[in-house]
């Protein structure tokens, strides 16, 4: 199958189009991994940088929903048994059976 002339230059121009995307968007994660060295450099946790900047791409509610079920597996888990927050989970949960 042959494409007409026209089409061939189209289809060159989006294939250009997207390799060039694609030389910034690799352009801008080199700067990005550079950026989080110089911060690490610096002292600063970076796996705790990229957790916050996630958590701020988000809504409070997403948030919010995330950070509930995060804490309702960790107990089922019993990853907080014995701690404060253990405690107050255990409370919550306990009240709202009541409610129910």
């Amino acid at each position: 199958m042959t494409l007409p002339n026209a089409s061939q230059r189209a289809l060159r121009q989006y294939v250009e189009r997207i390799e060039q995307l694609n030389s910034e968007k690799q352009a801008i994660a080199d700067d990005t991994k550079e950026v989080f060295a110089e911060a690490k450099g610096a002292g600063f946790d970076v796996k705790a940088m990229r957790k916050i900047i996630k958590l701020r791409k988000q809504s409070q509610d997403d948030r919010d929903h995330e950070q509930a079920t995060m804490d309702t597996y960790m107990h089922a888990l019993q990853m907080f048994e014995g701690t404060p927050m253990g405690a107050h989970i255990t409370e919550q949960m306990q009240e709202e059976a009541r409610v129910q």
